[in-house]
């Protein structure tokens, strides 16, 4: 069968911290079109699609001419909401998972995982990560860290800082803190397994659903990058993400009430 890369964005309205998230206004735009227009610039996807439960979701993101898919609010997880489309998107083989809450996301990295998933048909799973800039930003439990093995693949993923620098290291230079980047590529049976697959102990312990993949044998390649783009979790991640766009475009910001809101 002849690769082909589908890219979906899963979004959701009821975020604990940050209820509507996806259509709060950054720099007169809702988020979620942010992190769309990013993937559209992403030169080696077939097509991208945003997976929603909220028809509020779905209605701003036709508005904006994005291809929607309407998904069941009892997805536990937005990679289920990822899998019930490829479901039914047969005539793909693989399928990236976009993090809606990336409004800088670069084109570039979703084209280098879909590339080398082109390039190794035999990788089922693929994310990135990057290095740390401090080391104490590698102590923070909200921060998912990963070690690697010699092959580049995952030997584990963290919320605990990973590997341990113990006091007594006497011999070379500290293996470095790599920060894992919430992005993900499947061979599309893979996905489907995956999500048929029951929540695993060390994916309970850590809350890491990735590390269900590993405990079910699967390897997880993993691109390595000079940095990753910032996620936003709270309104006060929105606000400071506006303020540095708008500072690197030279524009006031416009304040734009949505219908959604």
């Amino acid at each position: 069968m002849r690769f082909k890369a589908l890219g979906v964005i899963p979004a959701r309205w009821g975020s604990t911290r940050f209820p509507g998230k996806p259509l709060h206004p950054i720099a007169g735009k809702p988020l979620l079109q942010h992190v769309w227009e990013r993937c559209q610039k992403a030169r080696k996807l077939e097509m991208v699609i945003i997976a929603t439960d909220d028809i509020r979701i779905a209605e701003a993101a036709f508005s904006w001419g994005a291809e929607v898919a309407l998904t069941s609010e009892k997805h536990r997880s937005g990679t289920d909401r990822v899998a019930a489309v490829a479901k039914k998107a047969a005539e793909f083989t693989h399928i990236v998972n976009i993090q809606g809450d990336e409004p800088l996301i670069e084109a570039r990295l979703i084209d280098r995982l879909v590339d080398e998933l082109r390039r190794d048909r035999e990788i089922e799973m693929i994310t990135a990560a990057h290095p740390f800039p401090a080391e104490a930003d590698a102590r923070s439990p909200h921060q998912v860290k990963v070690v690697l093995d010699g092959s580049g693949d995952a030997l584990y993923f963290s919320r605990a800082a990973i590997p341990f620098h113990g006091a007594g290291r006497t011999h070379g230079p500290a293996a470095p803190f790599f920060r894992h980047q919430g992005i993900y590529g499947y061979s599309r049976e893979l996905l489907l397994r995956f999500v048929r697959w029951k929540l695993s102990p060390l994916e309970r312990a850590e809350s890491l659903e990735q590390l269900r993949a590993l405990e079910n044998g699967v390897s997880i390649r993993v691109v390595v990058t000079d940095g990753g783009s910032p996620g936003v979790d709270t309104l006060a991640d929105a606000v400071a993400l506006e303020r540095e766009l708008v500072r690197g475009s030279g524009k006031t910001p416009r304040r734009k009430r949505l219908d959604a809101q």
